[in-house]
């Protein structure tokens, strides 16, 4: 993943999360501008705040490269709430997703 590209991703899942850059920064315990930077392209996190980033947004570091998953938040949820359903359930919700997507 290019720096622009994960600029992009940081700020698509920060607002999907519906939280500002200043109180996403002061969250992580950085400087109000801290994810401003990031987004804008002034800095890239150390490795041990980028893994704190994917905590506070509720996603795995895979999830956060997967662009292919718009909202990884979501489908944690989806994936949580299918736990404990019984194989021909899980079979509707395939078919289900998979009519949707259509």
């Amino acid at each position: 993943m290019e720096k622009e590209q994960f600029m992009h991703r940081l700020t698509e899942l920060r607002m999907k999360k519906g939280v500002s850059a200043r109180d996403m920064s002061l969250s992580l315990g950085q400087s109000a501008g801290y994810i401003n930077n990031i987004e804008n392209g002034v800095n890239l996190p150390s490795m041990s705040v980028f893994f704190y980033i994917c905590e506070y947004l509720g996603i795995t570091p895979k999830e956060f490269f997967d662009t292919d998953s718009p909202d990884p938040t979501k489908l944690n949820e989806l994936l949580s709430a299918a736990k404990g359903l019984s194989s021909t359930q899980i079979e509707t919700l395939i078919s289900l997703a998979k009519e949707i997507k259509k």
